[in-house]
């Protein structure tokens, strides 16, 4: 168990947490929530000791592990991938150690010999003997091949640090688990391994993260940071947002019935507090006029964008064609020969780990690359707004947030331009910020401000919710849930795949593509989608 008392977190004046108390208790995932600047990666630190709060303490059960998900991509440099994830069991990796060096030792003695003794009996305590399988197993299960498992960490990508660290954090069953976005990098196939895993851990989980699908699949209780204080809900994410809207829709009845009763009982002191015969009973009145109290009912913190993509025409029947489309990247072939048509009513989510095939895929469509082999045909009817995964030369310049999306509009008005920024949280002196030093989190509001100016009938969006707070994300759903066009596109967001497409497809290792016309969770639990997913990985294996 872990627990806080009355703790404080003050960053100048400000305090980010007041008076803190609350306890997280063994066989329970808590899903801490809250708005962007809410201090939900500033909690998990304190929790986890790398922070010190100005006051109050935390408290764990003597005798526990916690283990947290690193943030520090490159500490791990000069160490080999396995070894990195044992690291998650301090004590374990420190007696592996001291062993290896014993029995290096060229003059080994009796000395030695009992203390050699002594830690062959804690490592047998603590299934030493497989912990080389059981990370293994996790580095598998999050989309690390075998063949990186002895590679220094130095040599893997950031993506892939990001799931060695996580493999970490998981390793050697801790007592206490804190996960801040530990969905972050990990396609779909390793945040369903990692949902499972979290549904089967019997410790304490408290977890962040934008995910509300993985949120609903994990969670047993929501900790909702909002104003300085954590309010502890029973149920998921989806349980919380209902008993939060009925907590205030109740509150706010009941401030109503007080109202009516204290205009009631004020209309009652006007007319007869003058009256004699009736001066008692007005002086009863306003006694208990003064008992009555109204509900504070304080406006969360948490800002939704508005996000509505309008078409400037209607798209006609014909939309995509796209013939015996092949390309090869840095010699691995990802396209190979690849034929569809969309149709008019098509929301096609491009799913499965192959990332760098999805990218490419859209970045030729969109005009970006050539094709080596095949053609594309888009529809005369039709116009197109990217989302492109990597941003960064969209804002390598020095234009301000306005000066930048008034390059991309047809109408030039200053007020006009402003009107779409302020959908997207941009207000009053925001939109004089220069687009260069955007946080991740604006430069994805900018984009998605720049394809509802542009008025297209079709998007193309590569992973659209990374960097998004859940409120922005919930609107981006929404917001493509509603569009009358044609969608392509990738997401690492569950709920956003499966509420939106009609259409699912996945491009395999070598690129081969299966295209099937269902629902996400249908093609997830398709039999015949497995096996034929299950037949091209072995055929590229074979290869």
């Amino acid at each position: 168990m872990i627990s806080t008392s009355n703790v404080t977190l003050r960053v100048g004046k400000k305090a980010l947490f007041e008076d803190v108390s609350i306890k997280f208790t063994e066989g329970n995932c808590y899903g801490l929530i809250g708005a962007n600047g809410a201090g939900k990666s500033t909690f998990l630190k304190i929790l986890s000791g790398q922070l010190e709060p100005t006051q109050g303490e935390v408290v764990i059960t003597p005798g526990e592990r916690l283990s947290f998900l690193q943030q520090d991509h490159f500490k791990y440099d000069a160490y080999p991938v396995l070894d990195t994830v044992i690291m998650g069991n301090a004590r374990l990796y420190e007696i592996m150690k001291e062993k290896e060096a014993l029995y290096a030792k060229e003059d080994f003695s009796d000395e030695d010999g009992i203390r050699a003794s002594e830690l062959e009996a804690d490592f047998a305590s603590m299934d030493g003997w497989n912990a080389e399988a059981d990370a293994e197993t996790l580095l598998n299960g999050l989309g690390i091949e075998t063949e990186l498992h002895g590679k220094m960490m130095n040599e893997l990508t950031g993506a892939q640090k990001v799931k060695v660290l996580l493999a970490q954090a998981l390793f050697g069953n801790p007592d206490i688990l804190l996960l801040d976005e530990p969905t972050n990098h990990l396609n779909l196939d390793a945040i369903a391994w990692l949902e499972e895993f979290l549904i089967n851990f019997d410790n304490t989980v408290i977890v962040v993260s934008h995910d509300r699908y993985f949120l609903n699949k994990v969670c047993t209780q929501i900790a909702d940071i909002d104003y300085g204080k954590i309010q502890l809900y029973a149920g998921n994410y989806d349980f919380w947002y209902e008993s939060s809207q009925l907590l205030i829709r109740q509150m706010k009845e009941a401030n109503k019935k007080k109202e009516e009763k204290i205009k009631e009982l004020q209309e009652f002191i006007s007319r007869f507090s003058a009256n004699a015969s009736k001066s008692r009973q007005a002086t009863s009145r306003k006694r208990a006029l003064e008992k009555i109290q109204l509900e504070e009912i304080r406006p969360s913190s948490r800002k939704y964008p508005y996000i509505d993509f309008k078409p400037n025409r209607e798209i006609g029947n014909e939309v995509l064609t796209v013939e015996n489309l092949s390309k090869t990247v840095n010699g691995e072939k990802v396209l190979d020969n690849i034929s569809f048509t969309l149709n008019r009513d098509d929301k096609v989510a491009f799913v499965g780990g192959n990332e760098l095939a999805k990218t490419t895929l859209f970045q030729i469509l969109t005009g970006e690359l050539e094709p080596d082999e095949g053609t594309y045909k888009w529809g005369v009817t039709t116009s197109q707004a990217y989302f492109p995964k990597d941003s960064g030369k969209e804002f390598d310049n020095d234009d301000t947030i306005v000066e930048w999306l008034t390059q991309y509009s047809e109408e030039k008005d200053v007020t006009y331009v402003r009107g779409f920024l302020g959908r997207m949280l941009f207000s009053g002196e925001d939109g004089l910020k220069k687009v260069r030093v955007l946080s991740g989190g604006e430069k994805v509001r900018c984009l998605l401000s720049k394809m509802m100016i542009s008025g297209a009938n079709v998007l193309i969006l590569d992973e659209p919710t990374d960097h998004l707070d859940m409120e922005a994300i919930t609107a981006l759903n929404n917001g493509l849930k509603k569009f009358p066009g044609v969608l392509l596109f990738a997401s690492r967001d569950h709920q956003v795949v499966e509420t939106t497409a009609n259409r699912i497809m996945e491009i395999m290792p070598g690129g081969h593509l299966i295209d099937k016309i269902t629902t996400y969770d249908e093609y997830l639990a398709s039999d015949e989608m497995a096996r034929k997913r299950q037949t091209y990985i072995m055929q590229e294996e074979d290869n």
